[in-house]
């Protein structure tokens, strides 16, 4: 797995897609495409692309951080 470029969540741009939310998940592509479909994910759809808004995405993580 490839180390992220990015050092904080400031860093991040406003939007993520499957590519990025991969690499801060630590999973594969594939795996941050299922999640990404999933109810109660943060993503919506721009045309046929899934795309996360970054304080959703950490709203998130937090959340699941918190179980």
């Amino acid at each position: 797995m490839k180390e992220s470029v990015y050092k904080s969540y400031d860093e991040l741009p406003l939007f993520l897609n499957a590519e990025m939310v991969a690499k801060l998940l630590g999973v594969s592509p594939s795996t941050a495409y299922e999640l990404m479909r999933e109810k109660g994910f943060p993503a919506m759809r721009v045309g046929n692309r899934l795309i996360v808004p970054k304080a959703e995405f950490q709203t998130w993580v937090q959340t699941q951080i918190n179980k």
